[in-house]
C-alpha cells in the first residue's frame, strides 16, 4: 500500500498537517507549528500545552493565516524564530502580524507578536492564547497575579468551571514538578481564563480581551496593537535530583489491571428527517448495525413536520430496540400549543417512541459572559407541557449542544427521567492531536455532570468529530476542500480509521460514568456509520466507525473492567465480559506505531484477536485470527489500530 493510500485510510485526506519543528534550550522544548508552539515542555515535562496568536472571525471560526519571512535560529544557548503572519477577511480587509519567539537555556521563554491593519479589520478576537493542560494540573495550587497587582493564591478547578475562574489576570504560576515552578506573564491586554474543559478541550485557556467586552470589534488602520507573552521556569531542585530527557526510540506501554467495573451502556444512532430514505435503507440491510436506541432528531425551526414522523415511523417498525426522540422546541408559540401540535403528528404517523428528550430552540445557541441571556419559557414550563403531552413517555431534558451550555443554564431534573447533552472535538482546534487530546477532558465532563445531578440516569451524545450545530455562530462552517477546520459540518477522518479509534477511545473515557445510552455517530450521511455513494470508503459503504459502533452495540448492558496504561495519551485499554468470553479491548491513539506489554494482564492463551487498522479496512475485515501466542505478552498497535484479544 503505498503512503497515499496509507494516509486516506488513516484520515480520510491526503493532505498532511503542518509539519512542526522540535525547538530546544536546554531543558525547555517546544514545537513550532504554522507560527505557534505546542507541546512545551520543561525536562520532559508538559507545562503549557500552547501558546497561540489567534485571530477570530465574527463567527468564531479561526484564521488559517499565511507566513512569510519566517526565519529560524538554533544555537547552544537556545532559540530565535521571527516571521509576518497575514490574514485576510471575506470583506478584503487585511490585518498582518509581526511575530517573534525567543527560548534561553535558563528557562525562559518570550513570545511577542504586534498587530496591524492598513485598512481596519473586524475580529471577535485577536491576540494571545495560553493553554494549560489539565491531567497534572486540575485541582492543585495555583498563585494569580492580577492587573492591580494584587496576587491571589487559589487552585485550578477541580470540577469544570461554568464562568471564567480567573479574570484581570497579568500573570499565572504553578507548579510542574516539586521544586519546579511556572510564571506565564501576559503584557499589552487584559487577559481572563475559561474553562476549555466545558467544549471538551483538554486545557484551561487564558485569552486576550474580557469576554464582557463588545464583540466583534475593530482594529483601526494604523493602529498597532503590541502583546507579550513571557515563560519563567525556576527550578530549584539540586543538580542530582534533575533529571535528563531522553530522547531515544518509543516506550513500551505497559498495561495493569484497573479497579473500576460496571455496566456497558445502551449505544444509540442519530436518524434525521434528511437521512430518513437513506437511514430506512440501511437497516434493511442484512449487514445493518444492532443497536439498542434510535435517536430520532425533530426541529420545527429547521422546516421539520408532520412528514417526518411517517418516515420515523417506519424505521421504528423495523427496529429491534428502544426510540427516542429529541425535540427542538420553538418557543414562538403558547407551549401547549407548540407540544400538542407535535404530539397529534405523531400520533396520526403511529411513531410511539419510548423516550422524549426536550429543549428550547434557542438554548442551542450559547450566551456567552457577559451577554443578555435570549427570551425562552422557563424551563419548568416548557417541561411541563412536555409530560402534559407527552404523558405516557419517559421525558428527558438537558442540551442539544455541549456540555457548556447545560453547565451555564443547569435545568431543574428532578421531573426528569433523564438529562442529555452532547460533546464535539472541534469547537477550537481541529489538528489531529488536538481531537484526539479531548478525550482526555471527558472524565472531567462526566464527574462534573454527577456533581450537578448526582444519579440521574446519562444520555451521551450524539458526539462526532463533525459538528452538526454550532452554538457559538450563525453556522457551522462549509468543508468542500476537506481540510481540518474547527466547526466543520464535515470533516474527512469520519471517514477513516482515525474515526474508528476516536469513538473506542470516547468509549473508555466515560465507562465510569454509568452512561444510560452513548450515542456516537449517525447511521447514514456526514455524521454516519454509512457513506454515501460518491465517498470513498471501505466495500459496502462502511466507514471503519461501523465496525466499533457495531461490536461495541454488542456488549452493552455486559460487564467491563478497567485496564491502566502507562501513557493514556496514546493507548487506552478495558476489558468486557459477554457470555463468559473477556474481551480485552486496547487502542492506539495516534498516527505512529506503539509497542505495547500485556504482561501484569496474566492473559489465558489467546483464542483469537479481532484486528481493525488500515490492513483490515482495505480487506473490508475485522477478523484475524491469531495463530500464535504473543511473544512476550507484547504485540504493536499499527497507526489507529484497534485489537480485541478475546480469552
Amino acid at each position: 500500500m503505498t503512503d497515499v493510500a496509507t494516509a486516506f485510510r488513516l484520515y480520510g485526506t491526503t493532505q498532511p498537517e503542518p509539519v512542526s519543528r522540535l525547538l530546544k534550550a536546554g531543558k525547555l522544548t517546544a514545537h513550532l507549528t504554522g507560527g505557534n508552539l505546542r507541546t512545551i515542555r520543561y525536562d520532559g515535562v508538559e507545562v503549557l500545552r500552547a501558546i497561540s496568536y489567534l485571530v477570530r472571525d465574527r463567527d468564531w471560526g479561526t484564521y488559517d493565516p499565511e507566513l512569510s519571512a519566517l526565519a529560524v535560529t538554533e544555537t547552544a544557548e537556545g532559540f530565535s524564530v521571527s516571521y509576518v503572519a497575514h490574514c485576510t477577511a471575506p470583506d478584503a480587509t487585511t490585518l498582518e502580524i509581526s511575530a517573534s519567539i525567543e527560548g534561553t537555556a535558563d528557562g525562559k521563554l518570550t513570545f511577542k507578536g504586534i498587530a496591524h491593519s492598513p485598512t481596519g479589520f473586524t475580529t471577535n478576537r485577536c491576540g494571545f492564547c495560553i493553554l494549560h493542560p489539565i491531567v497534572g494540573v486540575a485541582g492543585t495550587p495555583v498563585t494569580v497575579e492580577h492587573v492591580d497587582g494584587a496576587v491571589e493564591a487559589t487552585d485550578m478547578p477541580d470540577l469544570i468551571e461554568p464562568w471564567q475562574p480567573f479574570k484581570d489576570m497579568r500573570a499565572i504560576t504553578h507548579t510542574a514538578l516539586p521544586d519546579v515552578r511556572v510564571e506565564c506573564r501576559m503584557e499589552g491586554d487584559t487577559f481572563e481564563m475559561e474553562d476549555q474543559r466545558n467544549w471538551s478541550d483538554a486545557s484551561y485557556k487564558t485569552y486576550v480581551r474580557p469576554l464582557a467586552l463588545p464583540w466583534p470589534y475593530s482594529i483601526p488602520a494604523g493602529e498597532p496593537v503590541s502583546q507579550q507573552i513571557t515563560l519563567r521556569i525556576t527550578d530549584s531542585r539540586p543538580a542530582s535530583d534533575r533529571s535528563v530527557s531522553s530522547a531515544g526510540g518509543p516506550d513500551v506501554i505497559r498495561l495493569i489491571p484497573g479497579e473500576a467495573s460496571g455496566v456497558m451502556p445502551a449505544i444509540g444512532l442519530l436518524i434525521t428527517p434528511e437521512e430518513a430514505t437513506a437511514s430506512l435503507a440501511a437497516l434493511q440491510q442484512r449487514c445493518a448495525p444492532q443497536v439498542q436506541d434510535l435517536l430520532f432528531h425533530f426541529d420545527p425551526t429547521a422546516g421539520h413536520g408532520a412528514p417526518a414522523f411517517k418516515d420515523f415511523a417506519a424505521i421504528a417498525a423495523i427496529h429491534a430496540g428502544t426510540t427516542t426522540l429529541e425535540i427542538a422546541v420553538p418557543c414562538q408559540r403558547p407551549l401547549d400549543t407548540e407540544m400538542q401540535e407535535i404530539a397529534g403528528w405523531m400520533e396520526a404517523a403511529k411513531f410511539r417512541p419510548d423516550a422524549i428528550m426536550v429543549c428550547p430552540s434557542v438554548d442551542r445557541q450559547s450566551t456567552p459572559p457577559g451577554s443578555q441571556w435570549p427570551d425562552c419559557p422557563p424551563l419548568e414550563d416548557v417541561y411541563a407541557a412536555a409530560a402534559k403531552a407527552f404523558s405516557k413517555v419517559r421525558l428527558g431534558g438537558g442540551m442539544l449542544s455541549y456540555f457548556t451550555e447545560l453547565n451555564r443554564k443547569r435545568v431543574p431534573a428532578e421531573n426528569l427521567a433523564f438529562v442529555s447533552h452532547c460533546t464535539n472535538p472541534i469547537v477550537h482546534a481541529a489538528d489531529d492531536v488536538s481531537v484526539m487530546q479531548t478525550l482526555e477532558a471527558l472524565p472531567f465532563i462526566t464527574r462534573s455532570l454527577r456533581a450537578i445531578y448526582g444519579e440521574k440516569p446519562y444520555r451521551l451524545g450524539p458526539s462526532t468529530i463533525p459538528m452538526r450545530q454550532n452554538p457559538y455562530g450563525s453556522r457551522t462552517m462549509d468543508n468542500p476542500d476537506g481540510g481540518r477546520i474547527p466547526m466543520a459540518n464535515r470533516d474527512p477522518r469520519h471517514n477513516g480509521q482515525f474515526a474508528a479509534a476516536f469513538a473506542a477511545g470516547y468509549v473508555a473515557a466515560v465507562l465510569d460514568a454509568d452512561l444510560e445510552t452513548l450515542t456516537l455517530s449517525a447511521l447514514t450521511g456526514p455524521f454516519g456509520l454509512v457513506a454515501g455513494k460518491a465517498e470513498p470508503v471501505a466495500e459496502g459503504g462502511k466507514r471503519p466507525l461501523h465496525h466499533v459502533v457495531e461490536d461495541i452495540a454488542g456488549v452493552a448492558g455486559h460487564q467491563w473492567r478497567s485496564v491502566v496504561a502507562s501513557h493514556s495519551a496514546k493507548v487506552v485499554a478495558f476489558e468486557t465480559v459477554a457470555d463468559g468470553r473477556t474481551a480485552l479491548w486496547i487502542v492506539n491513539l495516534t498516527g505512529e506505531s506503539q509497542p505495547v506489554d500485556m504482561a501484569a494482564l496474566n492473559l489465558q492463551p489467546s483464542v483469537h484477536s479481532r484486528v481493525l487498522d488500515v490492513k483490515t479496512i482495505t480487506d473490508a475485515a475485522w477478523i484475524r485470527p491469531q495463530s500464535t501466542p504473543f511473544v512476550h505478552e507484547q504485540l504493536t498497535l499499527a497507526p489507529f489500530a484497534i485489537v480485541q484479544i478475546h480469552t
